[in-house]
């Protein structure tokens, strides 16, 4: 494939916006090449600059789970814009925005929607050190929660007692406030609360990672991550900006019968436009100002043409709840796929799925944290990667991002896809 219109857009792009692009991802620099162009998009497929098309598992990185350009959502932003696209004043479709969310997600009682999901991830953190009144936070490695200071962290081997931030901008003092824990190791969680006793204010993780790749938590983890919460007073935060709303009309928190202490959210409840929010029960969430101490806001927080937007796709979902089996139906029927074809062609790999998120890794051991997804044939997949886009198959240009499939997809689709792999798989 030519790729002649985008190449040229980049070099313009590239005079104007740093690397070219207002997110790194897009820069294709984890894989080589020159980034495509998007022109639009329809369903499952996207097409770009020069007019090819792709079927496409990005979606716009999750909320696009009903495809692109889905006629109720786009509908709803139309009308909603022929009446005013921001008035910086409350309009009653955040209230029933937030009535349906409340109703389909399990133990909150009360939302605030923000612009992104590093605002949701960011307050919430926020929210709680001020709810428990104290400092310290344990994440991830491998989990992004937005490039908020504290979550750009990479404490190392000192963990434990010190912090160093892995980008120039993040402050020692932040960093310190950071605990780096490994994903579904709940020993190393318990050790770092011990050695740090009435410090902790939260936990915070994707109960599903997305970031590394699709990583599952494995049986009880997190289960054991509520346990240690309720014994140490520490509040649970689940990053649900990827999962929720998508794995089920109650995301994780349903899914596996966990409750969370504040819930974030992004990606589907805007369906596709900029929005986040953050979730907890009364207790918590009326620490927030005006009600209490906590200060946060946003001008264009509630914007009437993302409260449309979502409100039209959460209004479908809460009607069509088969769309989610249907969904992880689909999604495993591309994982039977693709398994077969890799093993036939004797490559090495593991494939991780999770609901409509799912990954290759070209690695036979199991995937389950970030180091084991860092230890994964990555240069195998850049090869991958471009094989599947000269076949018209758009998958993230990371081996360390999920793949998010839409309602749209049909079968016909997911076969032409796993001859793509069929005819990758050949030449790897």
């Amino acid at each position: 494939m030519l790729y002649q219109r985008s190449s040229a857009l980049f070099k313009k792009a590239e005079q104007s916006i740093p690397g070219g692009v207002n997110s790194p991802v897009r820069a294709f620099k984890a894989v080589g090449g020159t980034p495509l162009f998007a022109k639009s998009a329809k369903g499952a497929y996207v097409y770009d600059e020069d007019d090819h098309r792709f079927i496409d598992y990005i979606n716009s990185w999750g909320p696009m789970i009903l495809g692109h350009a889905f006629k109720p959502v786009v509908n709803a932003v139309i009308e909603k814009a022929k009446l005013g696209t921001s008035f910086g004043m409350p309009t009653s479709i955040e209230t029933e925005i937030a009535e349906l969310a409340v109703s389909m997600v399990p133990n909150i009682d009360k939302i605030r929607f923000v612009n992104s999901g590093t605002e949701a991830c960011m307050s919430a953190v926020r929210l709680a050190r001020g709810f428990t009144k104290k400092d310290k936070i344990i994440k991830f490695a491998g989990c992004y929660h937005g490039h908020s200071d504290s979550f750009l962290i990479a404490a190392g081997s000192g963990a434990i007692t010190f912090g160093s931030p892995n980008s120039p901008g993040v402050t020692a003092g932040t960093a310190k406030d950071t605990l780096l824990a490994r994903y579904n190791d709940l020993e190393h969680v318990a050790s770092l609360i011990d050695t740090n006793k009435d410090d902790i204010a939260c936990i915070i993780l994707e109960p599903v990672a997305g970031n590394m790749g699709c990583v599952p938590p494995k049986d009880g983890f997190l289960q054991g991550l509520r346990e240690l919460c309720d014994t140490h007073n520490i509040l649970l935060i689940f990053d649900e900006v990827m999962t929720g709303f998508r794995l089920a009309k109650g995301g994780a928190q349903e899914l596996y019968g966990v409750n969370a202490d504040i819930v974030c959210f992004g990606k589907v409840i805007g369906g596709g436009l900029p929005v986040g929010a953050f979730a907890a029960r009364n207790e918590i969430m009326d620490y927030l100002t005006p009600l209490g101490p906590v200060y946060q806001a946003g001008t264009l927080s509630g914007n009437p043409l993302a409260m449309a937007a979502g409100l039209a796709m959460l209004t479908h979902l809460n009607d069509n709840s088969s769309i989610f089996e249907s969904l992880s139906k689909k999604t495993e029927y591309l994982h039977k796929g693709c398994e077969e074809v890799l093993s036939k062609h004797g490559i090495v790999h593991t494939i991780n799925r999770v609901g409509s998120m799912i990954s290759i890794h070209f690695d036979e051991r199991p995937v389950t944290d970030f180091e084991s997804a860092a230890n994964a044939n990555n240069e195998r997949f850049k090869t991958f990667f471009h094989g599947m886009l000269k076949e018209g198959i758009y998958i993230a240009p990371s081996a360390f991002e999920t793949w998010f499939l839409c309602d749209a997809l049909t079968y016909s689709d997911l076969d032409v896809t796993i001859m793509a792999v069929e005819k990758v798989a050949a030449t790897l």
